[in-house]
């Protein structure tokens, strides 16, 4: 009996050895299975694009041919041979800005270099030839020789009428990486940058759009596919993204690269006047104005036709003090420094209304701007 009985303990104990055994191994039989008969997942429909997608993509496919990677190199003389090499500086991004092969760019991605090539979208590759530059708006113009299949210009907005909350779109080379797309909006207004080299640039674009180096100079663009300004530096502890671009707005390119086209510089506008920062200070403290004292107006110019007057000195010391300028174009004038501010917004040639004190009586004038002396 009892042999029987421990005979029946040791079948059940291995069917249950067994069975456990074979749960242990299902996972890994189902696994074999699974291997030998693998084949590609059915696809999901995924449905038409959103319609904010489609636009994005519409923007991209329509300007991206008409951005540029730019290359720029370096002359250096070896010590040794005394030979002359080129090497590489770095490089930006820039934009095709008519039919005859002018591309518009930053004036830093092009300043102490040499030499620059131009590399179209399609892999075409030309020498650029230096037009003209404004180191004070951060602007280069730059041409490239064309034959056949000309890339289209950008088309042009306006910047003055721009909103915080509008969509940006910026297009350009970041860290060499060609033709990136990043998208953002208009996060603030008229900001103000001083260069490293003294220069000021006002009335900025910001813009959460990501701009690294090499997306200097490429279009910042709105919805409508326009260029609304030009990348042109960003705001980072790191030096590299930190959700702070900024972008020369449309309305100041399209004022100086048109000149820098004409005659390869900025024609600074003028009122024909001479002032001084600091004797204008000391002058406020004495006669306690709020304005700018013209020390003198410049033989034949507009400033003088109008009859403008400066400060007058008489032989025993004493002086008759200028005409105070008070608002130009209804702009509050306070210091020289607001007189080039504001003219910076007009080009050669335009008029402007200059609103002067004279003998505590207002006076209003119109003059002509005209080319700064020197």
């Amino acid at each position: 009996m009892e042999d029987r009985f421990f005979g029946r303990v040791f079948t059940i104990t291995v069917a249950l050895m067994s069975l456990m055994l074979f749960w242990q191994t299902l996972p890994l039989l189902e696994e074999f299975i699974a291997a030998t008969q693998a084949k590609p997942r059915p696809i999901t429909p995924r449905g038409d694009l959103a319609a904010d997608e489609k636009a994005t993509i519409e923007l991209f496919e329509k300007t991206k041919d008409s951005v540029v990677y730019i290359a720029t190199s370096q002359a250096v003389i070896d010590p040794w041979s005394r030979n002359i090499y080129n090497i590489p500086r770095g490089t930006g991004s820039g934009f095709v800005w008519d039919e005859v092969g002018h591309i518009v760019t930053n004036y830093h991605v092009i300043a102490g270099a040499s030499e620059a090539r131009v590399r179209l979208s399609d892999g075409r590759d030309y020498h650029a030839v230096l037009i003209g530059a404004s180191e004070r708006h951060d602007l280069a113009v730059l041409r490239i020789s064309v034959p056949v299949k000309r890339p289209n210009p950008v088309m042009v907005g306006t910047s003055h009428d721009l909103k915080v909350g509008q969509k940006t779109f910026a297009i350009g080379n970041p860290f060499g990486l060609d033709w990136t797309l990043t998208t953002g909006i208009v996060s603030a207004l008229d900001r103000s940058m001083t260069e490293s080299s003294g220069a000021v640039i006002r009335h900025l674009i910001q813009t959460d759009a990501a701009i690294n180096p090499g997306n200097s100079g490429g279009p910042l663009l709105d919805s409508a596919g326009r260029v609304i300004g030009v990348n042109t530096a960003i705001f980072s502890p790191s030096g590299a993204y930190a959700g702070i671009g900024f972008a020369i707005p449309i309305d100041t390119v399209n004022r100086v690269v048109p000149q820098l086209i004409a005659t390869g510089k900025y024609l600074e506008p003028s009122l024909g006047i001479e002032t001084d920062e600091s004797i204008n200070r000391l002058a406020q403290a004495r006669l306690g104005f709020d304005g700018v004292m013209i020390l003198q107006t410049l033989p034949g110019s507009s400033a003088q036709r109008a009859g403008l007057r400066g400060v007058t000195l008489y032989p025993d010391g004493s002086f008759e003090p200028g005409d105070i300028i008070v608002a130009i174009e209804k702009k509050p004038v306070h210091s020289p420094k607001d007189i080039e501010e504001i003219l910076d917004d007009y080009s050669v040639g335009d008029m402007v209304e200059v609103e002067i004190v004279r003998n505590g009586r207002l006076i209003k004038k119109q003059l002509m701007l005209e080319p700064a002396a020197g």
